[in-house]
């Protein structure tokens, strides 16, 4: 019991220093968060201690000798639990910390997105190998998954066949995730359209990926759909993004007066970035013209928000000022079907008549 209690205070004591000059190193280097995304892992770190000093010192102490293969069976699989899981949060904290100093130092978006995208992924293959060989080390400490190990590598190739034919999307999957990841073909931050849905990418892993529609939702698609259909990303190159906005108008509009009203519209909005603006007119019917208007901003956000205003504003300006220029309905009374009166002479006259003039109302 002594050699028991001495190692969970042992365990406690330097777990406290550990923290305490992870503590300190942060405090002197704030430019880095390293130090202190390693505290993260004290828990891990402890139990580590604890196990291997236990497994270590068991023997020398025989308590409960009766159960002595199965204590020290069960502290050998902590210890490769809590070891694996300490790997797993320092690699973890290097990966955030190199980031972290990537992205304070370029200012890129496009380029800061795309390393944190990679930086996620392989994360998760990293933590993904070390739960694989921590789960295969815990398995191969039973005398009986040694014995069957021989028996198992032996049809591994029959066994390989099978698994790749039966998890075949699921590695197409795992493929097309590191292939986007590398590829630099959509990155977290990204502003998409998918099957008409406009949204950001919001979680990409190696099997799904997951993008926030404008009004909240969430769509979430296998990865290895950006790798075999098209779509539209919107923060690819450079964010400076081109609007337009139509209005179906009267014939009579004011081009040249909406034209000075449109750059009054535009100086007025902060979303505006100034690079351009032109409003034509596109196309005409026998009843309307199509009038269109391109305004520049300087990502999707904005554009939207120029868009809304312009339209908005200049619908109001219009209304008030140029009643005359919205679409009319040429409107025209009815024709009434000849009627047939009898002569004296008891021939019939189809009487005459005249179509009424056409009105617009």
């Amino acid at each position: 019991m002594i050699v028991l209690g001495s190692t969970v205070l042992l365990t406690l004591a330097i777990g406290w220093a550990t923290d305490r000059l992870l503590r300190k190193a942060d405090e002197r280097n704030s430019e880095t968060p390293l130090w202190g995304l390693l505290r993260r892992g004290r828990i891990p770190y402890q139990l580590v201690l604890c196990a291997a000093m236990l497994r270590g010192s068991y023997d020398q102490a025989k308590l409960l000798e009766r159960h002595h293969v199965g204590i020290g069976q069960g502290l050998t699989l902590v210890l490769i639990g809590s070891a694996a899981w300490l790997v797993i949060r320092i690699a973890s904290a290097i990966v955030e910390s190199s980031y972290s100093r990537y992205a304070r130092v370029h200012r890129d978006a496009a380029r800061v997105r795309r390393v944190r995208t990679q930086v996620e992924l392989i994360m998760r293959v990293v933590s993904a190998i070390v739960i694989v060989v921590a789960s295969a080390s815990m398995l191969l400490t039973f005398p009986a998954m040694r014995a069957a190990g021989a028996s198992l590598l032996a049809s591994a190739g029959l066994l390989g066949i099978v698994a790749g034919v039966a998890a075949q999307s699921t590695l197409a999957n795992m493929f097309a995730g590191l292939q986007i990841a590398f590829g630099d073909m959509v990155r977290i931050g990204d502003t998409v359209v998918v099957d008409g849905e406009w949204g950001t990418v919001e979680e990409i892993t190696l099997t799904f990926l997951t993008v926030r529609t404008w009004d909240e939702r969430r769509i979430t698609m296998p990865v290895s759909y950006f790798t075999s259909n098209p779509f539209e990303n919107w923060s690819r190159g450079t964010p400076q993004m081109t609007g337009i906005v139509y209005w179906h108008l009267d014939h009579s509009a004011p081009i040249e007066a909406m034209r000075e009203k449109l750059r009054d519209i535009l100086r007025q909005c902060p979303a505006w970035d100034g690079r351009a603006y032109s409003l034509q007119v596109t196309d005409t019917t026998p009843s309307t013209i199509q009038v269109r208007a391109l305004v520049t901003a300087k990502d999707a956000d904005d554009i939207w928000t120029v868009r809304v205003a312009v339209r908005e504003q200049m619908i109001g300006w219009l209304s008030t000022e140029h009643p005359y220029a919205l679409p009319r309905v040429n409107t025209s009374e009815a024709v009434l079907p000849p009627s047939r009166v009898p002569s004296p002479d008891g021939a019939t006259l189809r009487r005459a008549y005249e179509f009424p003039r056409t009105g617009r109302g």
